[in-house]
């Protein structure tokens, strides 16, 4: 059973050779952020005013920044947060969309117009990054706010995307079926419905972690996200403005880094809107 397991991945990866290069990207770039701070003997935050914008060499494979910082350290650790901040970001708002979507889907009436129409409208009138900046500002930067803020204002998209779903399945004739056999509104969401609409929403927060890491970039780099002396690539790069013509190296790595995991991401969701929609099997079968 799991030479077969194995046997369909490789084959869908094959298949589809750009979600395999955004696998090995987000390959790479997961075990950078696990492995290479404990094979970089730079502390990121260390600061050295000797050692101050010396170019990438032998000692600083990417040099150092204008307090004397191994970029490369800093660029590792960068790639650490930016993960944990995306993954929690899109946990919590597809948990939170999930609950608000499936409730307006299933129960529709007054809750759907309640979720779908007033609640949901009031989140898409201003836009996402402009609300999360408002919420960390108010709150003060920190980890934890920056996740709060980003999830505040990306779970309306999944709760859409649940309710469109919901209100697809829960007329087809299996959970008609099941709802005839006495089983309760829980059980049908979580045992009948919400299994079956996996496939859009794994697409979406695959999308949506992407979105999530720019996102984190531009809190850091305003200065309202992690804060010193933790290293974030934003930081890095609001840091590296003032060096940008003399020292190009600074923005140079942190800006490919976000580039690189955006586009893994990117890579992969597109993969696999493709391997999960019917009409692109169907046109493959053809």
């Amino acid at each position: 059973m799991q030479h077969d397991s194995n046997n369909k991945l490789v084959s869908w990866l094959l298949r589809y050779p750009l979600a395999l290069i955004g696998c090995l990207l987000l390959a790479i770039i997961s075990l950078a952020a696990l492995v290479g701070p404990l094979l970089v003997h730079h502390d990121p935050a260390q600061i050295d005013l000797v050692a101050r914008l010396q170019t990438p060499s032998a000692l600083h494979w990417f040099g150092t920044d204008e307090l004397g910082r191994d970029v490369l350290s800093r660029t590792l650790w960068g790639a650490r947060i930016s993960l944990c901040v995306a993954t929690a970001v899109v946990l919590l708002s597809l948990a939170v969309g999930i609950v608000m979507g499936s409730i307006a889907g299933f129960y529709g009436g007054i809750a759907d117009t309640a979720i779908n129409l007033y609640l949901s409208n009031a989140f898409l009138a201003l836009p996402g990054i402009l609300l999360a900046v408002a919420f960390v500002a108010f709150l003060g930067p920190s980890l934890v706010n920056v996740v709060l803020a980003l999830a505040l204002s990306g779970w309306v998209n999944y709760a859409r995307l649940v309710r469109a779903q919901v209100l697809h399945m829960k007329d087809r004739e299996f959970v008609q079926a099941a709802r005839s056999l006495g089983a309760s509104d829980a059980r049908l969401l979580l045992r009948h419905i919400l299994p079956n609409i996996a496939q859009p929403l794994i697409v979406q927060a695959a999308v949506g972690m992407a979105g999530a890491i720019l996102a984190e970039a531009t809190l850091s780099f305003l200065g309202l996200g992690v804060q010193p002396p933790t290293a974030t690539w934003g930081a890095m790069l609001n840091d590296a403005r003032s060096h940008l013509f003399e020292s190009p190296y600074l923005v140079a790595f942190p800006a490919a880094a976000v580039a690189l995991c955006v586009l893994s991401f990117n890579l992969i969701g597109d993969g696999l809107r493709d391997a999960l929609d019917p009409r692109s099997r169907l046109r493959e079968g053809l």
